[in-house]
């Protein structure tokens, strides 16, 4: 006889294998120690490059963040998980390997959802994916999808907007994309983790009905419409309990109103901020997985050690444990690697790297252009190109995030392909200047951090007014880059990040005055993650092209835009307000004031972003939805299928190209509902759409169905989804303020919707923003 645990095996009975038996009978010949090893991930083996110890098993994928464990005895093998989201985070060099393995960075979220273009969306995701597979990674630790609710979150560049609709239809082609190589993917931060700081104790205050409306709704979209293999779920406690912890998110909305069946896994080192003993862990292990936490990650011998004590005790619900334990098989079972797929190591990157700089134009947002200074066309000229930021282009943010791509195409490097002449000059004083300071910049994050560091952007190189003038003289145009990143752990700072530095400041005011005195135009490019201020600057310039963080092929795509290759036809999702301290959830967010915070009020409720300032007739720098294009658009012809609303409604618009070069245009659908039952936003999104490539003359109709729960709101003393009757009101938008088309329906009684359960109360007294 052979003892496993506290199971006795004889040597002629064969173990159950995973494919072959039931699940059950799988579970059933598990030991304790063999359940904790599949409940708890391995660890980070070869993570960030370290590559194992001598003596060490090799680590399939270097640099991949984790996994779940092999238990061979059961024919259950190892899986890969890896990071995302704006592309697969491996290590290129390997262990006695002469080979490189490096992965394609594409545009950052706010650049990808900046498209408002599922079907671009859902290719991207299939590029990705192929490359996931291809690496040996089994789950793609990504999309990210919480909700920008004020722009110092140091991880928005990650995320896709201030509204669920926007971010869940987003996440769900994302999810498609990738799933449809046969991967997974894990949409995160389920839920409510809007700031990076402290961000592994923050306890964030809610209301049940922003939970809701707001912060779970994307999830709720992404999880029905495209089934993500995992769910993430976040570092933050909500109304007192850690997310990984709370049976009301994980459990009772998760699992029993959205019917999820995939894998629940907690951030790495989420819910257990540091354990002091084994004793001190078991609490939080069985909390975790009693909750609906199936898997912890990246996992922990005292853990491990915990829930094999709680296993042999009793001191764990074993429903729960045997629930969790049939998820994880069940997934391993759908796995390339349990399949036995030959992944090639060798994705096609060079594709890749075209659809990368493909996507990266359509989120381009052009915020300003005065006397249709682009497209440029002058190609006989001399560009004068000014901004650290110029020369070294950001490709995307940091943390987990990051990419190890092969290359970043600068912007220099972008216009000079396309064509153009760059002052040598400029370029040659600024090149080693950026490299300097850069590298101090670098050394400094090492010091601090290394990849969970914070960032600090490079001061910009003084300029002589002297040198200015000849420049202006000489040149055709100036360009003027303002470059950002942000990333894991810590939030953005208001002064000299969402603000200008004075360094910047003086640039623009610098270059404009020498330029402008010579008649000659000044362009921005924003080469940013999430929301800056613009307001006090943007009228010195003449054009404003918000590129965002665009991947390896930024300068390439930037370049495109600029010669007019490309027609830019983004949106934002996100609204830039006038000053910070207009968002109303500015003094309540936890970077600032407070230092190390423990908890953040959402006193704001549903009034998030243009929500808002809409509402509250708040004026904006640019409103969310705002876009504009080398053409111009014509909407008409507005009808509704009905004009009593009983089961759903469609909604018909034409749109037509009255300009002079052919462009695509975001059509975007609000409504206006009664607030007999509830206090409501001005307008909320309901739908939205891009036409394909219109050419001058030519238009097309879109047809949008609106159904009952697309235009319910939560109300709260009845725990339910209810669309109100009265009239509610359709605005065709070319952005939340500039609506083109209005008409009215009615709906003639009360629908319930959904009847929910009654969750997420409140741990704190909290008044929230009523309009």
């Amino acid at each position: 006889m052979v003892t496993l645990g506290s199971i006795q095996i004889s040597k002629a009975q064969k173990a159950p294998q995973l494919g072959k038996d039931s699940l059950d009978e799988v579970i059933e010949a598990m030991t304790a120690e063999e359940k904790a090893d599949l409940l708890i991930g391995p660890g980070m083996p070869g993570y960030a490059g370290l590559v194992p110890l001598e003596g060490e098993p090799d680590v399939r994928v270097l640099g991949a963040a984790g996994g779940t464990m092999a238990i061979p005895r059961l024919g259950i093998p190892e899986t890969v998980f890896a990071d995302g989201p704006a592309e697969l985070r491996i290590q290129p060099k390997r262990k006695d390997d002469p080979n490189t393995y490096y992965a394609t960075a594409f545009p950052v979220g706010t650049a990808l959802a900046s498209s408002w273009n599922t079907e671009l969306i859902e290719e991207v995701g299939k590029a990705m994916g192929e490359e996931v597979k291809e690496y040996g990674v089994d789950v793609y630790l990504a999309p990210a999808l919480n909700i920008d609710r004020n722009p110092l979150n140091g991880r928005n560049f990650e995320y896709y907007s201030e509204d669920p609709l926007v971010s869940g239809e987003i996440a769900s082609a994302y999810v498609r994309g990738v799933q449809s190589n046969g991967v997974g993917t894990s949409v995160k931060h389920y839920a409510a983790n809007n700031q990076e700081s402290n961000r592994l104790r923050l306890n964030a205050h809610v209301s049940e009905r922003a939970m809701r409306e707001l912060y779970l709704k994307g999830f709720e979209i992404a999880i029905k419409d495209a089934e993500p293999w995992t769910i993430m779920s976040a570092y933050n406690k909500i109304n007192g309990v850690y997310a990984s912890a709370n049976e009301d998110l994980l459990t009772t909305v998760l699992r029993d109103e959205w019917d999820y069946k995939g894998i629940v896994m907690t951030d790495w080192f989420g819910g257990y901020p540091g354990f002091e003993s084994i004793q001190d862990s078991v609490s939080d292990v069985v909390a975790q997985i009693e909750a609906g936490n199936d898997l912890l990650m990246p996992g922990a011998e005292k853990q491990k050690a915990a829930l094999v004590k709680a296993l042999k005790e009793g001191k764990v619900n074993e429903e729960a444990i045997n629930t969790s334990l049939k998820i994880i098989l069940a997934y391993i079972i759908e796995t390339p690697t349990f399949k036995g797929y030959k992944y090639s190591n060798n994705p096609d990157l060079e594709a890749n790297a075209q659809v990368t700089r493909s996507a990266a134009t359509e989120g381009m947002v052009l915020l300003k252009n005065d006397n249709e200074v682009l497209p440029f066309t002058n190609k006989s000229g001399t560009i004068a190109v000014f901004g650290d930021t110029s020369y070294s282009f950001i490709a995307g943010g940091t943390g987990s995030g990051d990419v190890n791509e092969a290359y970043t195409v600068s912007l220099i490097d972008g216009l000079t392909g396309a064509g153009y002449t760059i002052d040598k000059g400029l370029q040659t004083a600024y090149v080693p200047f950026v490299e300097k300071m850069t590298a101090k910049e670098m050394k400094r994050r090492e010091e601090n951090g290394g990849l969970l560091s914070d960032v600090q952007r490079i001061p910009e190189m003084p300029l002589d007014r002297e040198m200015l003038a000849k420049k202006a003289k000489a040149s055709e145009v100036a360009v003027i880059t303002i470059g950002r990143n942000a990333g894991e752990q810590h939030d953005r700072k208001i002064t000299n990040d969402f603000y200008l530095g004075q360094d910047e400041i003086k640039m623009i005011n610098s270059v404009s005055d020498a330029f402008h005195a010579e008649g000659k135009k000044v362009i921005v490019i924003l080469n940013i993650g999430g929301v800056i201020e613009t307001a006090t600057w943007k009228d010195k310039v003449d054009t404003i092209l918000l590129a965002w963080q665009a991947g390896q092929e930024g300068g390439n795509s930037v370049a495109d835009v600029f010669s007019g290759v490309k027609n830019p036809s983004g949106k934002l999702t996100m609204t830039f307000p006038v000053d910070y301290h207009n968002h109303p959830s500015a003094e309540n967010f936890p970077g600032f004031p407070a230092h190390d915070p423990s908890e953040v009020f959402y006193k704001e409720g549903i009034y998030v972003g243009y929500r808002y300032f809409n509402t509250f007739g708040i004026k904006s720098s640019y409103e969310f939805g705002f876009g504009k294009s080398y053409t111009t658009f014509e909407y008409s012809d507005l009808k509704l299928s009905e004009s009593t609303f009983e089961d759903e409604i469609e909604v018909t618009v034409k749109v037509k190209n009255t300009g002079k070069v052919t462009g695509k245009e975001v059509v975007q659908v609000y409504v206006s509902a009664p607030t007999n039952l509830a206090d409501k936003p001005s307008e909320e999104l309901r739908a939205f759409a891009k036409t394909k490539a219109l050419k001058p003359g030519k238009s097309e109709k879109l047809k949008f169905t609106l159904k009952a729960k697309d235009l319910a709101s939560f109300i709260d003393e009845q725990s339910a989804w209810i669309t109100e009757k009265g009239t509610y009101t359709i605005k065709i938008g070319a952005s939340s303020l500039d609506i083109q088309l209005t008409d009215d329906f009615s709906v003639a009684k009360d629908i319930t919707v959904e009847k929910v359960n009654n969750v997420f109360d409140l741990d704190a007294k909290m008044e929230t923003l009523k309009n």
